[in-house]
């Protein structure tokens, strides 16, 4: 029985469990967005929320004590900079935890373990990868046709503005075509009247 057990050992020592959760938050931090086991998913989970949480007050001292835990120079700054502005207003549950499945080779439960604030921003160009593109849905042939028939009304649309802009287009191509006629009728006569008048000199 496990009772009063609070720390999963993860089937390592130590040393070893606090040098992987310390690799695992360093990834998190800097992807956004990692996959692992569903229960190294919940040990990290205990293990970085209450850094994220200290990274909200920027000061000396909160630096100096992430880094105690994190060990690298270039992830603290991440997570001061831009992790930090996102989470400012949220108090606390900074990170989500998706099951996908079991893993083909042993069959161990695997789950995605990412930033909330930031699964939402990803169309906006953040790091992380996951919901940059659109979604599609199958849907059946009931649901199909009105589908279709909206992607045409949108089509004739944007064809309908291709074709005002071509007229757009071909309305000041005549206009200059008028210009340039005009110049070059102009530019005749006073050339006739130069000469008409080199001539009676």
């Amino acid at each position: 029985m496990r009772h009063g057990k609070k720390v999963n050992h993860l089937g390592r020592k130590s040393a070893h469990r606090k040098a992987m959760l310390r690799n695992m938050a360093n990834s998190l931090i800097e992807h956004k967005k990692i996959t692992t086991t569903v229960a190294k998913a919940k040990a990290l989970r205990q293990y970085v929320e209450p850094i994220l949480t200290k990274s909200k007050e920027n000061t000396t001292h909160s630096r100096r004590v992430v880094f105690s835990y994190l060990q690298n120079k270039e992830v603290v700054k991440e997570l001061f900079g831009v992790v930090a502005s996102r989470i400012y207003d949220r108090p606390g549950g900074y990170t989500r935890i998706l099951k996908i499945g079991n893993r083909k080779g042993d069959n161990a439960e695997m789950a995605f373990i990412e930033l909330v604030d930031f699964s939402e921003f990803d169309s906006a160009g953040t790091s992380t990868g996951s919901g940059s593109k659109k979604k599609k849905r199958r849907r059946g042939k009931s649901g199909s046709g009105s589908g279709k028939t909206k992607e045409k009304v949108e089509e004739a649309v944007v064809a309908e503005e291709v074709v005002e802009e071509v007229e757009e287009v071909e309305n000041v191509i005549e206009d200059a075509e008028e210009v340039v006629e005009e110049t070059v009728a102009e530019t005749e006569e006073s050339t006739e009247e130069s000469e008409e008048e080199k001539k009676e000199d």
